[in-house]
Protein backbone atom coordinates (compact mmCIF):
# COMPACT_ATOMS: atom_id res chain seq x y z
CA UNK A 1 0.00 0.00 0.00
CA UNK A 2 1.47 3.32 -1.04
CA UNK A 3 1.67 6.57 0.93
CA UNK A 4 2.40 10.11 -0.13
CA UNK A 5 5.83 11.53 0.66
CA UNK A 6 4.38 14.04 3.12
CA UNK A 7 2.05 11.47 4.68
CA UNK A 8 4.87 8.98 5.19
CA UNK A 9 7.11 11.67 6.71
CA UNK A 10 4.46 12.80 9.19
CA UNK A 11 3.60 9.24 10.17
CA UNK A 12 7.23 8.30 10.82
CA UNK A 13 7.78 11.43 12.90
CA UNK A 14 4.66 10.65 14.92
CA UNK A 15 5.39 7.00 15.76
CA UNK A 16 9.10 7.57 16.53
CA UNK A 17 8.70 10.72 18.60
CA UNK A 18 11.13 10.70 21.53
CA UNK A 19 13.08 7.66 20.29
CA UNK A 20 16.71 7.64 19.23
CA UNK A 21 17.77 5.48 16.25
CA UNK A 22 19.39 2.98 18.65
CA UNK A 23 16.12 2.70 20.60
CA UNK A 24 14.18 2.01 17.41
CA UNK A 25 16.69 -0.62 16.28
CA UNK A 26 16.48 -2.37 19.66
CA UNK A 27 12.68 -2.35 19.76
CA UNK A 28 12.39 -3.87 16.28
CA UNK A 29 15.14 -6.48 16.63
CA UNK A 30 14.68 -10.18 17.49
CA UNK A 31 14.95 -10.95 21.23
CA UNK A 32 16.63 -14.28 21.98
CA UNK A 33 16.36 -14.38 25.78
CA UNK A 34 14.35 -17.29 27.31
CA UNK A 35 10.61 -17.00 26.71
CA UNK A 36 7.85 -17.03 29.28
CA UNK A 37 6.37 -20.51 30.06
CA UNK A 38 4.15 -22.13 27.47
CA UNK A 39 0.44 -22.45 28.15
CA UNK A 40 -0.05 -26.02 29.45
CA UNK A 41 -2.65 -28.66 28.79
CA UNK A 42 -3.85 -28.04 25.23
CA UNK A 43 -7.34 -29.60 25.12
CA UNK A 44 -7.63 -30.32 28.85
CA UNK A 45 -10.31 -28.35 30.68
CA UNK A 46 -10.17 -29.68 34.24
CA UNK A 47 -9.86 -27.05 37.00
CA UNK A 48 -6.31 -28.07 37.95
CA UNK A 49 -5.02 -27.30 34.47
CA UNK A 50 -7.05 -24.08 34.36
CA UNK A 51 -5.31 -23.04 37.61
CA UNK A 52 -1.93 -23.56 35.96
CA UNK A 53 -2.93 -21.36 33.03
CA UNK A 54 -4.12 -18.57 35.29
CA UNK A 55 -0.84 -18.83 37.23
CA UNK A 56 0.83 -17.47 34.08
CA UNK A 57 -1.22 -14.27 34.50
CA UNK A 58 -0.43 -12.78 37.94
CA UNK A 59 -1.40 -9.33 36.67
CA UNK A 60 -4.94 -10.62 36.04
CA UNK A 61 -5.61 -12.28 39.39
CA UNK A 62 -8.21 -9.71 40.35
CA UNK A 63 -10.34 -10.33 37.26
CA UNK A 64 -10.14 -14.11 37.12
CA UNK A 65 -13.67 -14.66 38.47
CA UNK A 66 -15.10 -12.60 35.63
CA UNK A 67 -13.85 -15.18 33.14
CA UNK A 68 -13.49 -18.38 35.21
CA UNK A 69 -16.75 -18.08 37.15
CA UNK A 70 -18.20 -20.93 39.18
CA UNK A 71 -20.80 -22.00 36.61
CA UNK A 72 -18.22 -22.08 33.81
CA UNK A 73 -15.84 -24.20 35.89
CA UNK A 74 -18.68 -26.54 36.86
CA UNK A 75 -19.41 -27.10 33.16
CA UNK A 76 -15.78 -27.24 32.00
CA UNK A 77 -16.14 -30.58 30.21
CA UNK A 78 -18.74 -29.10 27.84
CA UNK A 79 -16.11 -26.85 26.26
CA UNK A 80 -13.43 -29.48 25.61
CA UNK A 81 -14.12 -29.89 21.88
CA UNK A 82 -14.65 -26.22 21.15
CA UNK A 83 -11.56 -24.54 22.60
CA UNK A 84 -7.91 -25.16 23.42
CA UNK A 85 -5.98 -23.74 26.38
CA UNK A 86 -9.32 -23.04 28.08
CA UNK A 87 -9.43 -20.42 30.88
CA UNK A 88 -13.14 -19.54 31.02
CA UNK A 89 -15.92 -17.81 29.14
CA UNK A 90 -16.74 -14.25 28.12
CA UNK A 91 -20.22 -12.87 28.73
CA UNK A 92 -21.68 -10.83 25.88
CA UNK A 93 -24.99 -8.99 26.29
CA UNK A 94 -27.85 -10.61 24.39
CA UNK A 95 -30.91 -8.67 23.25
CA UNK A 96 -34.11 -9.72 21.49
CA UNK A 97 -35.28 -8.29 18.19
CA UNK A 98 -38.78 -8.98 17.02
CA UNK A 99 -41.23 -10.33 16.46
CA UNK A 100 -39.93 -10.99 12.96
CA UNK A 101 -42.61 -12.65 10.83
CA UNK A 102 -41.22 -15.03 8.22
CA UNK A 103 -43.18 -16.73 5.47
CA UNK A 104 -40.68 -19.27 4.19
CA UNK A 105 -40.56 -22.82 2.98
CA UNK A 106 -38.59 -23.78 6.10
CA UNK A 107 -39.15 -20.90 8.54
CA UNK A 108 -42.78 -20.09 9.37
CA UNK A 109 -44.12 -17.77 12.02
CA UNK A 110 -43.07 -14.94 14.32
CA UNK A 111 -39.52 -15.19 15.65
CA UNK A 112 -37.85 -13.37 18.52
CA UNK A 113 -34.23 -13.21 17.41
CA UNK A 114 -31.41 -13.29 20.02
CA UNK A 115 -28.51 -10.98 19.12
CA UNK A 116 -25.23 -10.96 21.08
CA UNK A 117 -23.37 -7.69 20.75
CA UNK A 118 -21.61 -4.90 22.61
CA UNK A 119 -22.65 -2.30 20.02
CA UNK A 120 -25.43 -0.02 21.23
CA UNK A 121 -28.20 0.77 18.72
CA UNK A 122 -27.70 -2.51 16.85
CA UNK A 123 -30.52 -4.48 18.48
CA UNK A 124 -32.81 -1.44 18.42
CA UNK A 125 -32.27 -1.05 14.69
CA UNK A 126 -32.92 -4.70 13.84
CA UNK A 127 -35.88 -4.70 16.22
CA UNK A 128 -37.41 -1.77 14.33
CA UNK A 129 -36.85 -3.44 10.97
CA UNK A 130 -38.34 -6.69 12.24
CA UNK A 131 -41.37 -4.86 13.58
CA UNK A 132 -42.22 -3.13 10.29
CA UNK A 133 -41.77 -6.39 8.38
CA UNK A 134 -44.26 -8.01 10.76
CA UNK A 135 -46.70 -5.09 10.40
CA UNK A 136 -46.60 -5.70 6.63
CA UNK A 137 -47.55 -9.36 7.05
CA UNK A 138 -44.03 -10.74 7.08
CA UNK A 139 -41.27 -11.34 4.56
CA UNK A 140 -41.03 -14.18 2.08
CA UNK A 141 -37.86 -16.27 2.31
CA UNK A 142 -36.45 -19.08 0.23
CA UNK A 143 -33.29 -21.21 0.26
CA UNK A 144 -32.19 -21.05 -3.38
CA UNK A 145 -29.18 -23.38 -3.30
CA UNK A 146 -26.94 -25.33 -0.92
CA UNK A 147 -23.33 -26.46 -1.00
CA UNK A 148 -20.04 -26.20 0.88
CA UNK A 149 -16.82 -26.46 -1.07
CA UNK A 150 -13.22 -27.40 -0.45
CA UNK A 151 -10.68 -26.89 -3.23
CA UNK A 152 -7.54 -29.05 -3.12
CA UNK A 153 -4.79 -27.94 -5.51
CA UNK A 154 -2.34 -30.16 -7.42
CA UNK A 155 0.93 -29.16 -9.12
CA UNK A 156 2.39 -30.99 -12.14
CA UNK A 157 5.43 -30.63 -14.37
CA UNK A 158 3.50 -29.62 -17.46
CA UNK A 159 0.14 -28.55 -18.83
CA UNK A 160 -0.11 -31.94 -20.54
CA UNK A 161 0.15 -33.72 -17.20
CA UNK A 162 -2.43 -31.37 -15.72
CA UNK A 163 -4.83 -32.18 -18.56
CA UNK A 164 -4.30 -35.93 -18.19
CA UNK A 165 -4.92 -35.60 -14.46
CA UNK A 166 -8.26 -33.87 -15.03
CA UNK A 167 -9.21 -36.56 -17.56
CA UNK A 168 -8.49 -39.30 -15.00
CA UNK A 169 -10.47 -37.52 -12.28
CA UNK A 170 -13.47 -37.13 -14.57
CA UNK A 171 -13.37 -40.83 -15.42
CA UNK A 172 -13.17 -41.74 -11.73
CA UNK A 173 -15.73 -39.34 -10.29
CA UNK A 174 -17.83 -42.09 -8.74
CA UNK A 175 -14.81 -43.51 -6.91
CA UNK A 176 -13.97 -40.01 -5.70
CA UNK A 177 -17.55 -39.66 -4.44
CA UNK A 178 -17.35 -43.02 -2.67
CA UNK A 179 -14.12 -42.11 -0.85
CA UNK A 180 -15.47 -38.72 0.20
CA UNK A 181 -18.83 -39.93 1.47
CA UNK A 182 -17.23 -42.82 3.40
CA UNK A 183 -15.94 -40.24 5.92
CA UNK A 184 -19.33 -38.78 6.88
CA UNK A 185 -22.88 -39.86 7.66
CA UNK A 186 -24.45 -36.65 6.42
CA UNK A 187 -22.18 -35.16 3.75
CA UNK A 188 -22.93 -35.82 0.08
CA UNK A 189 -20.62 -34.88 -2.80
CA UNK A 190 -22.88 -32.99 -5.22
CA UNK A 191 -20.40 -31.63 -7.76
CA UNK A 192 -16.76 -31.61 -8.85
CA UNK A 193 -15.36 -28.69 -10.83
CA UNK A 194 -11.90 -28.12 -12.26
CA UNK A 195 -9.85 -24.96 -12.74
CA UNK A 196 -6.58 -25.32 -14.67
CA UNK A 197 -3.96 -22.59 -14.31
CA UNK A 198 -0.83 -23.56 -16.24
CA UNK A 199 0.45 -26.76 -14.67
CA UNK A 200 -1.72 -26.31 -11.56
CA UNK A 201 -5.15 -27.90 -11.13
CA UNK A 202 -7.70 -26.77 -8.54
CA UNK A 203 -10.42 -29.34 -7.86
CA UNK A 204 -13.49 -27.79 -6.23
CA UNK A 205 -15.41 -30.48 -4.35
CA UNK A 206 -18.87 -29.26 -3.41
CA UNK A 207 -20.88 -31.04 -0.71
CA UNK A 208 -24.22 -30.80 0.97
CA UNK A 209 -23.74 -31.08 4.73
CA UNK A 210 -27.17 -31.69 6.23
CA UNK A 211 -27.88 -29.52 9.28
CA UNK A 212 -24.24 -28.82 10.06
CA UNK A 213 -22.31 -25.80 8.79
CA UNK A 214 -19.99 -28.53 7.56
CA UNK A 215 -16.55 -27.00 7.12
CA UNK A 216 -14.74 -29.63 9.17
CA UNK A 217 -16.88 -32.30 7.52
CA UNK A 218 -15.83 -31.31 4.01
CA UNK A 219 -12.18 -30.89 4.99
CA UNK A 220 -11.97 -34.46 6.30
CA UNK A 221 -13.80 -35.79 3.23
CA UNK A 222 -11.49 -33.83 0.92
CA UNK A 223 -8.39 -35.19 2.60
CA UNK A 224 -9.69 -38.71 1.93
CA UNK A 225 -10.15 -37.79 -1.74
CA UNK A 226 -6.60 -36.39 -1.93
CA UNK A 227 -5.18 -39.57 -0.39
CA UNK A 228 -7.12 -41.69 -2.89
CA UNK A 229 -5.91 -39.60 -5.84
CA UNK A 230 -2.31 -39.68 -4.64
CA UNK A 231 -2.43 -43.47 -4.32
CA UNK A 232 -4.39 -44.37 -7.47
CA UNK A 233 -3.93 -41.70 -10.12
CA UNK A 234 -1.24 -42.68 -12.68
CA UNK A 235 -0.42 -39.00 -13.22
CA UNK A 236 1.49 -38.20 -10.04
CA UNK A 237 1.44 -34.58 -8.83
CA UNK A 238 4.71 -32.99 -7.79
CA UNK A 239 2.87 -31.87 -4.68
CA UNK A 240 -0.65 -31.01 -3.54
CA UNK A 241 -2.53 -29.26 -0.73
CA UNK A 242 -5.93 -30.04 0.75
CA UNK A 243 -7.02 -26.42 0.14
CA UNK A 244 -5.69 -24.18 -2.60
CA UNK A 245 -7.56 -21.03 -1.52
CA UNK A 246 -10.09 -21.28 -4.34
CA UNK A 247 -13.11 -22.28 -2.24
CA UNK A 248 -13.72 -18.79 -0.85
CA UNK A 249 -13.52 -20.08 2.73
CA UNK A 250 -13.92 -17.21 5.24
CA UNK A 251 -13.35 -14.43 2.77
CA UNK A 252 -15.42 -12.30 0.42
CA UNK A 253 -14.73 -13.36 -3.17
CA UNK A 254 -15.89 -12.53 -6.68
CA UNK A 255 -17.24 -16.06 -7.15
CA UNK A 256 -19.87 -15.52 -4.45
CA UNK A 257 -22.57 -14.74 -7.02
CA UNK A 258 -21.55 -17.51 -9.42
CA UNK A 259 -21.99 -20.34 -6.95
CA UNK A 260 -22.97 -20.95 -3.32
CA UNK A 261 -21.18 -21.43 -0.03
CA UNK A 262 -23.39 -22.90 2.63
CA UNK A 263 -26.89 -21.75 1.78
CA UNK A 264 -27.96 -19.12 -0.74
CA UNK A 265 -31.08 -17.42 0.58
CA UNK A 266 -33.32 -14.60 -0.63
CA UNK A 267 -35.87 -12.59 1.35
CA UNK A 268 -38.36 -9.95 0.21
CA UNK A 269 -41.10 -7.75 1.62
CA UNK A 270 -43.54 -5.09 0.42
CA UNK A 271 -44.08 -2.31 2.96
CA UNK A 272 -47.26 -0.26 2.48
CA UNK A 273 -46.63 3.47 2.15
CA UNK A 274 -48.33 4.25 5.48
CA UNK A 275 -46.06 1.77 7.30
CA UNK A 276 -42.96 3.41 5.83
CA UNK A 277 -44.11 6.92 6.69
CA UNK A 278 -45.49 6.20 10.16
CA UNK A 279 -42.90 3.76 11.48
CA UNK A 280 -39.74 4.55 9.49
CA UNK A 281 -40.33 8.32 9.38
CA UNK A 282 -39.47 8.63 5.70
CA UNK A 283 -40.89 7.75 2.30
CA UNK A 284 -40.40 4.92 -0.14
CA UNK A 285 -39.00 7.38 -2.68
CA UNK A 286 -36.36 8.72 -0.30
CA UNK A 287 -35.31 5.19 0.67
CA UNK A 288 -34.93 4.25 -2.98
CA UNK A 289 -32.94 7.44 -3.61
CA UNK A 290 -30.59 6.50 -0.78
CA UNK A 291 -30.33 2.89 -1.98
CA UNK A 292 -29.48 4.03 -5.53
CA UNK A 293 -26.76 6.38 -4.32
CA UNK A 294 -25.34 3.80 -1.90
CA UNK A 295 -25.30 1.16 -4.66
CA UNK A 296 -23.16 3.44 -6.80
CA UNK A 297 -20.99 4.21 -3.78
CA UNK A 298 -20.41 0.50 -3.35
CA UNK A 299 -19.41 0.14 -6.99
CA UNK A 300 -17.03 3.10 -6.75
CA UNK A 301 -15.38 1.68 -3.61
CA UNK A 302 -15.06 -1.81 -5.11
CA UNK A 303 -17.23 -3.71 -2.66
CA UNK A 304 -18.30 -7.26 -3.49
CA UNK A 305 -22.06 -7.02 -3.55
CA UNK A 306 -24.19 -4.05 -2.56
CA UNK A 307 -25.59 -3.92 0.97
CA UNK A 308 -25.62 -1.69 4.00
CA UNK A 309 -24.61 -3.69 7.05
CA UNK A 310 -25.36 -7.40 6.86
CA UNK A 311 -22.32 -8.05 9.07
CA UNK A 312 -23.87 -6.27 12.05
CA UNK A 313 -26.86 -8.56 12.42
CA UNK A 314 -25.18 -11.72 11.19
CA UNK A 315 -22.24 -11.37 13.60
CA UNK A 316 -24.59 -10.82 16.53
CA UNK A 317 -26.78 -13.77 15.54
CA UNK A 318 -23.79 -16.03 14.81
CA UNK A 319 -22.21 -15.33 18.20
CA UNK A 320 -25.50 -15.86 20.05
CA UNK A 321 -26.29 -19.13 18.29
CA UNK A 322 -22.90 -20.86 18.18
CA UNK A 323 -22.00 -20.29 14.53
CA UNK A 324 -18.43 -19.78 13.33
CA UNK A 325 -18.16 -16.00 13.70
CA UNK A 326 -15.29 -15.79 11.20
CA UNK A 327 -17.70 -16.94 8.49
CA UNK A 328 -19.35 -13.53 8.66
CA UNK A 329 -16.51 -12.42 6.35
CA UNK A 330 -18.19 -14.36 3.54
CA UNK A 331 -21.76 -14.57 4.85
CA UNK A 332 -22.05 -10.77 4.76
CA UNK A 333 -21.62 -10.71 0.98
CA UNK A 334 -24.89 -10.04 -0.78
CA UNK A 335 -27.21 -7.70 -2.66
CA UNK A 336 -29.93 -5.42 -1.33
CA UNK A 337 -32.49 -3.95 -3.72
CA UNK A 338 -35.21 -1.33 -3.11
CA UNK A 339 -37.94 -0.23 -5.54
CA UNK A 340 -41.14 1.80 -5.37
CA UNK A 341 -44.11 -0.38 -6.30
CA UNK A 342 -47.09 0.45 -8.48
CA UNK A 343 -49.18 1.44 -5.44
CA UNK A 344 -46.44 3.52 -3.83
CA UNK A 345 -45.29 0.72 -1.55
CA UNK A 346 -41.64 -0.08 -0.87
CA UNK A 347 -40.38 -3.34 -2.34
CA UNK A 348 -37.20 -4.54 -0.58
CA UNK A 349 -35.19 -7.69 -1.12
CA UNK A 350 -31.90 -9.21 -0.02
CA UNK A 351 -29.95 -12.13 -1.48
CA UNK A 352 -27.17 -13.74 0.54
CA UNK A 353 -25.24 -16.47 -1.33
CA UNK A 354 -22.78 -17.49 1.40
CA UNK A 355 -24.63 -18.34 4.60
CA UNK A 356 -22.39 -20.89 6.34
CA UNK A 357 -24.75 -21.89 9.16
CA UNK A 358 -25.92 -24.98 10.99
CA UNK A 359 -28.04 -26.10 13.92
CA UNK A 360 -25.94 -29.11 14.90
CA UNK A 361 -22.21 -29.46 15.51
CA UNK A 362 -19.60 -26.82 16.20
CA UNK A 363 -20.62 -24.34 18.85
CA UNK A 364 -24.35 -25.03 18.60
CA UNK A 365 -24.23 -27.52 21.46
CA UNK A 366 -22.67 -25.18 24.03
CA UNK A 367 -25.04 -24.18 26.86
CA UNK A 368 -25.72 -20.50 26.07
CA UNK A 369 -25.61 -21.00 22.31
CA UNK A 370 -27.99 -23.95 22.44
CA UNK A 371 -30.29 -21.84 24.62
CA UNK A 372 -30.37 -19.08 21.99
CA UNK A 373 -31.22 -21.61 19.28
CA UNK A 374 -33.99 -22.85 21.59
CA UNK A 375 -35.27 -19.27 21.88
CA UNK A 376 -35.72 -19.38 18.11
CA UNK A 377 -37.13 -22.91 18.27
CA UNK A 378 -34.37 -23.98 15.86
CA UNK A 379 -32.02 -26.17 17.88
CA UNK A 380 -31.01 -29.58 16.55
CA UNK A 381 -31.48 -31.61 13.40
CA UNK A 382 -33.85 -30.55 10.67
CA UNK A 383 -33.64 -26.83 11.43
CA UNK A 384 -30.67 -25.52 9.41
CA UNK A 385 -32.67 -24.30 6.42
CA UNK A 386 -35.08 -22.47 8.69
CA UNK A 387 -32.15 -20.87 10.52
CA UNK A 388 -30.70 -19.73 7.19
CA UNK A 389 -34.03 -18.14 6.29
CA UNK A 390 -34.02 -16.34 9.64
CA UNK A 391 -30.55 -15.00 8.80
CA UNK A 392 -31.81 -13.56 5.51
CA UNK A 393 -34.94 -12.11 7.09
CA UNK A 394 -32.81 -10.48 9.80
CA UNK A 395 -30.53 -8.98 7.17
CA UNK A 396 -33.58 -7.56 5.41
CA UNK A 397 -34.81 -6.03 8.68
CA UNK A 398 -31.45 -4.39 9.21
CA UNK A 399 -31.34 -2.94 5.72
CA UNK A 400 -34.80 -1.41 6.08
CA UNK A 401 -33.95 0.20 9.40
CA UNK A 402 -30.54 1.62 8.57
CA UNK A 403 -31.58 2.98 5.18
CA UNK A 404 -34.68 4.54 6.75
CA UNK A 405 -32.52 6.20 9.39
CA UNK A 406 -30.07 7.51 6.79
CA UNK A 407 -32.75 8.74 4.40
CA UNK A 408 -34.62 10.45 7.27
CA UNK A 409 -31.48 12.12 8.64
CA UNK A 410 -31.74 10.25 11.96
CA UNK A 411 -28.74 7.93 11.79
CA UNK A 412 -26.38 10.03 13.93
CA UNK A 413 -29.01 11.04 16.50
CA UNK A 414 -30.01 7.41 17.11
CA UNK A 415 -26.43 6.49 17.95
CA UNK A 416 -26.05 9.61 20.08
CA UNK A 417 -28.99 8.61 22.26
CA UNK A 418 -28.47 4.86 22.44
CA UNK A 419 -24.67 4.61 22.42
CA UNK A 420 -23.84 7.71 24.46
CA UNK A 421 -26.92 8.10 26.60
CA UNK A 422 -27.49 11.67 25.42
CA UNK A 423 -30.66 13.36 24.30
CA UNK A 424 -30.32 14.04 20.57
CA UNK A 425 -29.58 17.57 19.56
CA UNK A 426 -32.51 18.96 17.62
CA UNK A 427 -30.04 20.41 15.16
CA UNK A 428 -28.78 16.91 14.32
CA UNK A 429 -32.13 15.38 13.61
CA UNK A 430 -34.19 15.29 16.79
CA UNK A 431 -36.03 11.97 16.67
CA UNK A 432 -33.81 8.91 16.90
CA UNK A 433 -35.73 6.97 14.30
CA UNK A 434 -35.74 3.94 16.60
CA UNK A 435 -39.09 3.27 18.22
CA UNK A 436 -39.24 1.26 21.42
CA UNK A 437 -42.86 0.17 20.77
CA UNK A 438 -43.95 0.63 17.15
CA UNK A 439 -47.62 1.60 17.15
CA UNK A 440 -50.02 -0.54 15.19
CA UNK A 441 -51.37 0.53 11.83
Amino acid sequence: MSATHDGARKHLLNITAGLEPADIAFRLSAKMHPSAPRVPGATQTDPGVIDKRWALLPQATGVRDEVADALTLERHELFARNIENFIGTVKIPVGLAGPLRINGIAAQGDYYVPLATTEAALVASYHRGASVITLAGGCTTLVLSEGVGRAPAFAFHSLLEAGNFVQWCVANTEKVREKAEATTRFGKLKDVRFTVEGNHVYVLLEFTTGDAAGQNMVTIATEAVCDFIAAECPVKPAYFFVEGNLSGDKKASAQSFLSVRGKKVAAEVRLPRKVVERHLHTTAEKMVDYWRMSALGGVLSGTIGVQGHYANGLAALFIACGQDAACVSEAAVGVTRFEVGDEGELYASVTLPNLIVGTVGGGTGLPSQRACLDVLGLAGAGKARAFAEVCAALALAGELSIIAALSAGQFASAHERLARGRKPNQATGGDTGVEERPTRV
